[in-house]
């Protein structure tokens, strides 16, 4: 009921199904929260979940969803978007019955789902996970916030970055530890914003930091590393990347596909301090080929996909 009477005071074309939080936060709260905006920027009233008798179109978000809550508020003819993450089983490396809500969700709701990279797709079907009418979308980043420096940092050693504001350990913590413990001193310094389950030896470390500061903080940096496992599409690598700094990636779920020529990859601690090596010494080369989608771009293809148009 309290959904419906705030849905009758919002009037929404388009609910979003997600508990938004002030950042910092993860990485689908701050996607979710820059494709609110720019849908908001573009004359188009937008929920927090709640329905009015004007909603066309509502967005879930993977597993958090209250399935007959729901059935019970979606108005006849509101189209269904299911936006998906995973497969969480790979990411959380564990089974804990994510990915089956995630299906029946999908199954007793959904019209369409989106997926964040074309591994994230493949990565569900190889596991024998199908979902409806699904297309692949990536995520984007605020550009008001990351954005590239107007001047590149200055300085003796080059600046390495790594970011994650999970403590989860496939987000590669121990991973990045590794790679300053081994790398060259008097080439490198290194910086981990975010949390991490220990200390990190050899690294200055931030907790995490509200979007702008973060944007501030990678933007005085050179480089960045995305040391993660079975990443679906890493928004804190989009962030970087938007950023202006070329990325040193675990060959893992989908970070090739968001790098592309604007980085190089790595299979293990073993290679890393090679592959950055060659990074650095490539680093301008890379930086030119940096591509990210547009936020812009993005709101259109979840428009398309929800079957909505922005007022004219």
């Amino acid at each position: 009921m309290r959904r419906r009477l705030r849905g009758l005071l919002e009037r929404p074309d388009l609910a979003i199904e997600h508990r938004f939080r002030r950042a910092p936060y993860g990485g689908s709260n701050q996607f979710l929260t820059a494709l609110r905006g720019e849908l908001r920027r573009r004359g188009l009233r937008v929920s927090d979940g709640a329905f009015g008798p004007r909603t066309r179109a509502c967005l879930l978000h993977s597993y958090l969803v209250d399935v007959d809550d729901l059935r019970a508020s979606i108005p006849h003819g509101c189209r269904v978007v299911h936006r998906v993450d995973g497969p969480v089983e790979l990411y959380r490396g564990r089974d804990d019955g994510a990915d089956r809500q995630i299906t029946q969700i999908n199954g007793a709701l959904a019209d369409a789902t989106v997926f964040q990279s074309q591994w994230s797709l493949e990565a569900h079907r190889e596991l024998g996970i199908e979902l409806r009418d699904p297309v692949v979308i990536t995520n984007a980043v605020d550009p008001a916030v990351f954005h590239p420096p107007s001047e590149l940092p200055e300085g003796p050693r080059l600046r390495v970055i790594a970011t994650s504001w999970s403590d989860n350990p496939r987000k590669g913590a121990a991973t990045f530890a590794a790679l300053a413990g081994a790398a060259d001193a008097s080439r490198y310094e290194f910086t981990f914003v975010g949390r991490a389950q220990g200390p990190l030896s050899n690294i200055r470390s931030l907790g995490p930091l509200p979007s702008a500061e973060l944007a501030a903080e990678l933007r005085a940096h050179h480089l960045y590393v995305a040391p993660s496992l079975f990443e679906p599409c890493s928004n804190a690598l989009l962030e970087a990347l938007a950023c202006g700094l070329p990325a040193l990636y675990r060959r893992s779920g989908s970070h090739a596909e968001l790098v592309g020529e604007g980085g190089l990859g790595f299979d293990g601690d073993e290679d890393a301090v090679a592959e950055l090596a060659l990074l650095a010494d490539e680093l301008d080369e890379r930086r030119a080929a940096i591509r990210t989608p547009k936020l812009a771009d993005v709101a259109d293809r979840y428009l398309g996909v929800l079957g909505i148009e922005a007022p004219a």
